[in-house]
């Protein structure tokens, strides 16, 4: 290109400019890439390196006050912007003995994941979950919830939820609610009695966007791991998987945000795969190893990593192992763009 080709570019750009206008030839590779270009990292955070620093939080602010006390985990590569995916976030909360925090609603779903502690509770439109290690709880969008810590020890959970994508459709609405709890009207575990328990109610529908249950509890996913063990076939890269289900529909218990949980049997060394959606991993028990493109995070319980999209990853284990783990898969399926791809790759890896 001449210097007067150029000159003559430059020209006419600057005059599209206050326009509002911009050429599409000059950002066309940026925007249609051959592969994900996604500016997420791996990363990983050992709970043994976080945790003195989220107990310190609950001394300088209390729950009422922060509405939720919680450490974001900010991906590296995304900081600033409260994601620990591109379309997903991710952070610790803390609830200290006899703690509530306030009840309100939003348009954005969540998923905890107990990751220490046991006795504290979630509400989710006036029905208590008790919290345990390793329990899976949700509160789909527009549900009333608050929390509250009735035992004598602090509580931790890992929070996901989807603001990157309610941010990015400009749909956020949220609401207190008039009391600092919301008030009991169905006894505990009356969810699960009428949706989970391989029964339904003779008037239920297909189902709506999530689940009509929101607690799982451990104790009943490690049973059916344990079962699975012992019968189901291994995946050479995901070990024994599960998706946590909509019982009405038998699609993801959430409809921005698919859930998973996965044994990895002992002396699994798995196969390099990888797809579309990233990752966040919380280690339910066990120790091992995952390689993250050239990157090998060493973990253990309690730990939380990422993976982005399209890296190649590969789990190993020496003794048996349980992760769980949260994406935006649900959301790729349903627009045809989830992909996954096992070794050998058939183009550049990350």
């Amino acid at each position: 290109m001449t210097g007067a080709t150029a000159a003559r570019r430059n020209d006419y750009y600057r005059r599209l400019d206050p326009l509002s206008m911009a050429p599409l030839w000059e950002v066309l590779g940026d925007l249609v890439t051959p592969s994900p270009a996604s500016r997420c990292r791996p990363a990983c955070w050992r709970y043994e390196d976080v945790r003195t620093l989220l107990l310190e939080s609950g001394d300088l602010i209390s729950a009422r006050e922060a509405e939720r006390r919680v450490l974001v985990l900010e991906n590296p590569g995304l900081r600033g912007e409260s994601r620990v995916t591109t379309s997903l976030y991710a952070g610790l909360q803390l609830i200290l003995p006899g703690e509530v925090a306030p009840a309100h609603r939003h348009t954005q779903t969540a998923l905890r994941f107990v990751v220490e502690g046991e006795g504290a509770y979630t509400a989710v439109d006036g029905e208590k979950a008790v919290m345990h290690e390793g329990d899976f709880i949700i509160t789909p969008s527009g549900t009333w919830h608050d929390h509250g810590n009735e035992s004598d020890g602090p509580v931790v959970w890992l929070d996901g939820l989807d603001i990157p994508i309610v941010t990015l459709l400009d749909a956020s609405f949220a609401e207190r609610y008039p009391e600092e709890a919301q008030a009991t009207t169905r006894p505990r575990g009356a969810a699960a009695a009428r949706y989970g328990c391989g029964l339904l109610p003779v008037e239920a529908s297909s189902g709506g966007p999530a689940s009509p249950v929101f607690s799982f509890p451990y104790a009943r996913t490690r049973e059916a791991l344990d079962r699975l063990r012992a019968s189901a076939a291994v995946d050479a890269c995901h070990g024994i998987r599960m998706k946590y289900a909509n019982p009405l529909d038998g699609g993801y218990a959430l409809p921005t945000i698919a859930t998973f949980i996965q044994l990895l049997p002992r002396g699994f060394r798995g196969a390099a795969h990888r797809s579309t959606d990233a990752t966040v991993f919380c280690v339910a028990e066990g120790e091992g190893r995952t390689e993250a493109g050239e990157e090998t995070f060493t973990w253990g319980p309690r730990d939380t990593f990422v993976i982005p999209s399209w890296w190649p990853r590969r789990h190993e284990v020496e003794e048996e192992a349980v992760l769980f783990s949260f994406s935006d898969r649900v959301v790729q399926e349903a627009l045809g763009l989830w992909r996954e791809e096992r070794e050998p790759f058939a183009g550049a890896t990350a």
